[in-house]
């Protein structure tokens, strides 16, 4: 990859060993690159965040519970 630059981000330790070998990292960098091009990543958040909804709807939550969920994971990443 030319004209890249090494960043550190937390990931949980399974996600660490996957990225143990230079290729995957490589292979993850161009991805993640493209990804945060042209607002791919909003769009992918959007959907994660509504996957991750419905999932908890299916285990019972209500939209409020959900909400207040949310709410404390972005107040901790701000």
């Amino acid at each position: 990859m030319d004209n890249t630059v090494d960043v550190m981000i937390p990931v949980d330790v399974e996600a660490a060993k996957a990225l143990e070998s230079p290729a995957r990292r490589e292979a993850v960098g161009r991805y993640l690159s493209s990804l945060l091009k042209g607002g791919r990543a909003r769009d992918t958040l959007a959907e994660a965040i509504a996957e991750a909804k419905r999932e908890a709807r299916a285990h019972g939550l209500t939209d409020e519970e959900i909400d207040a969920e949310l709410e404390g994971i972005a107040s901790v990443v701000i």
